[in-house]
């Protein structure tokens, strides 16, 4: 019996593992995806458009596991599990690049004189222990001379001296000094970043008044590209339309306003009322007094009554 044609329609059914295109596929095993950089066919995306998207989708997801079926293989209880290499695909930074610190004072020094800092290691071989141990922390090489129980001490030393106490406080000493020149590092830096921060503020300050000191303030000038929009005051007005209890407050701290500015006029001038009363008089009789004032306006008076008596 022969049964080629039915093997041959049935491989016709079944899409061969092995995709090949124009331009191979990019597949990024570490990020788990696949980058196609083949032109899109315009005919079979406007005719057939949900086939095109699942053959192209198809042919991408079958890169990636015959990918995935190269890499090593670990089993866990859930499974084999495949061990993904470092990603291939750069991808931009979520924020910018920090801003380098400021050198230290040592930093500074050490690149005038041509000094090249080499970093410490920390770990030291001990030749009597023949092993690595740390050179700091809790069992470090820097308190084996607090630790042992024998030290050596000098022929002239007190018979009070403890060889252990005094290494013990000089490094402490040490420690508390390192610890100063770090907050006086910070603290020199935090200066030089406030000092920048007003120079800044000034040139933009002495830009501004320099933009408007044309004659058309400014108006007519040509701008560079680049540059800032001014900022201005802007003003604030009240809605158009406001409910009567607002209109109320509004009237009400209005009239607050008026009463506080009269009564600190009556207090600038030292009297119960706005009007100097004294000044008052003094000007208007000529700086004769009151008393000299209220003479001439009876004697105004009086005879204003004599000429309508004639009359």
């Amino acid at each position: 019996m022969d049964v080629s044609n039915l093997l041959a329609s049935h491989a016709a059914k079944i899409q061969s593992i092995t995709v090949e295109k124009d331009t191979p596929l990019d597949v990024d095993p570490g990020f788990l995806t696949v980058t196609d950089a083949n032109p899109i066919d315009h005919e079979s995306y406007t005719a057939h458009l949900d086939e095109y998207l699942q053959s192209t989708a198809r042919d991408g997801i079958q890169a990636l596991i015959a990918a995935l079926y190269t890499l090593p293989i670990h089993p866990s209880p859930d499974g084999p599990l495949a061990q993904l290499p470092a990603p291939t695909t750069p991808l931009p930074r979520s924020k910018p690049l920090p801003k380098p610190k400021p050198p230290t004072k040592w930093e500074r020094f050490a690149a005038s004189k041509g000094i090249q800092q080499k970093r410490r290691e920390r770990k030291i071989w001990d030749e009597e222990k023949q092993e690595w141990v740390d050179r700091w922390g809790r069992e470090g090489k820097n308190k084996e001379k607090e630790v042992q129980w024998i030290n050596e001490v000098k022929a002239d030393a007190a018979i009070d001296v403890d060889p252990a106490q005094e290494a013990r406080t000089a490094r402490k000493a040490r420690v508390a000094k390192n610890e100063r020149q770090r907050l006086q590092n910070i603290a020199r830096a935090q200066v030089a970043h406030e000092a920048r921060q007003q120079r800044h503020v000034d040139i933009d300050r002495t830009l501004a008044s320099t933009r408007v000191s044309t004659a058309s303030m400014g108006k007519f000038d040509k701008t560079l590209e680049g540059d800032k929009k001014m900022r201005g005051i802007k003003r604030k007005f009240d809605p158009a339309e406001a409910s009567a209890e607002q209109e109320k407050q509004s009237s009400l701290a209005l009239l607050s306003k008026l009463e506080g500015e009269t009564k600190r006029a009556r207090k600038e001038k030292g009297g119960d009322d706005v009007l100097n009363v004294r000044k008052a008089i003094r000007t208007v009789s000529k700086g004769r007094g009151g008393v000299a004032l209220g003479r001439e306006t009876a004697k105004a008076a009086r005879s204003k009554g004599k000429r309508g008596g004639k009359r």
